[in-house]
């Protein structure tokens, strides 16, 4: 019988547990990524998201404090059924503040059209909205008479102004990057998911690591 020397016995001996075991290695836990896969999959199914929600809800307030804006204004003018007509049926550019009301309807009906709707992802119908309103405020203050009617005159065309770039950048700066993110995540959570479903397609159990039985050299 050949002896092994006790050299390279405890030099294979050392070897053999210096190498990590299969119960060492960090496994990838399919569960939780199938729960996150899940959670934006709910979120997809509502249809709209959070911030989202939270811009077409900014949008509808800004047609409402517009709208509360100019009953006051036709309260302030000495009625609102004699201002109202005279406002709306002999509708004056100069004079009017019927067009501001009008331009906020425009804004609420495209935005909501645009992003509740057809829930685009693209910032060109608020833009579009945007431009047109600035141009028209801007038309209007300098060639009519606005401020020369009181307060009014200046709160109406700064407040309008103010609150459709607010809306700009909400969406352009919230609303769209969030979700694209979100988006990316869900992808990279997807293919996260595939590959573990590839690299472990069970569960391996401690039956199944075993060592060979003791064998005499030579």
């Amino acid at each position: 019988m050949i002896r092994v020397p006790a050299d390279a016995e405890n030099a294979h001996s050392s070897s053999v547990e210096s190498c990590p075991s299969l119960r060492d290695v960090p496994s990838i836990n399919p569960t939780q990524l199938m729960a996150r896969i899940e959670s934006y999959e709910g979120r997809e199914k509502k249809g709209i998201s959070d911030v989202r929600r939270t811009f077409c809800l900014f949008v509808t307030f800004d047609l409402l404090f517009i709208t509360l804006l100019w009953i006051i204004e036709l309260n302030v003018k000495g009625g609102i059924e004699t201002t109202l007509e005279k406002e709306v049926l002999h509708y004056d550019y100069s004079s009017s503040y019927f067009d501001i009301f009008l331009l906020a309807v425009f804004r609420f009906k495209v935005l909501i059209l645009a992003y509740a709707m057809c829930r685009l992802r693209h910032w060109w119908a608020i833009a579009f909205t945007t431009a047109v309103t600035s141009a028209f405020l801007l038309a209007k203050v300098i060639i009519s008479q606005l401020f020369s009617q009181g307060a009014f005159g200046y709160v109406l065309p700064i407040i309008s102004f103010i609150l459709a770039w607010i809306e700009t950048w909400f969406l352009d700066f919230k609303v769209l990057p969030q979700e694209a993110e979100e988006e990316n995540r869900f992808l990279i959570a997807q293919d996260a998911s595939e590959r573990a479903a590839l690299l472990h397609p069970g569960v391996l159990s401690d039956g199944q690591f075993y060592s060979p039985p003791e064998s005499v050299a030579g």
